[in-house]
């Protein structure tokens, strides 16, 4: 499973006082323990209100998904109308995160990781020819390299 760290501007008409931003972070912070979800802690209340964002860490892999479970969160802790900031997946280097990588294209493909023995592995991914004319080799192959911090191969079929 992925995890991603998803941001969440909780003030963003910056209407809430300090004392309100610490209740809601008071708040978030058991609904999220609750929900299974990790609050990265930060003092909001000592930021101005343009940069009140939490971020969670999340399992899964539907953007849109964890957005609105995290807008809902904070929704229901601070009282306003939260919107949802940038997600990101942090990569652990495992074949989830090369299908990841591949599903945020809209590509499948399969997956072959071959250890060398020097400790680095080689990822032979193998893609529908359909599919790379559409999206360029040159991006896949960045994205997955960067992704898996391995060498990487592409076979198209």
């Amino acid at each position: 499973m992925r995890t991603a760290v998803v941001r969440v501007k909780v003030d963003p008409g910056g209407s809430l006082t300090a004392s309100a931003v610490t209740e809601g972070m008071a708040a978030l912070t058991g609904m999220a323990d609750a929900a299974g979800v990790e609050l990265i802690q930060n003092d909001l209340a000592a930021l101005p209100p343009s940069r009140r964002e939490v971020e969670f860490l999340m399992t899964g892999a539907d953007p849109a998904e964890l957005q609105d479970v995290a807008n809902g969160l904070c929704g229901r802790a601070f009282g306003t109308e939260p919107v949802a900031g940038v997600l990101t997946f942090v990569s652990h280097g495992t074949d989830d995160d090369a299908h990841g990588v591949l599903a945020g294209f809209g590509l499948t493909g399969q997956i072959e990781r071959t250890p060398t023995g020097e400790g680095w592995d080689i990822v032979d991914v193998t893609l529908s020819k359909a599919d790379v004319e559409r999206v360029p080799e040159s991006r896949i192959h960045t994205a997955l390299e960067a992704s898996l911090n391995c060498e990487v191969r592409i076979h198209t079929v």
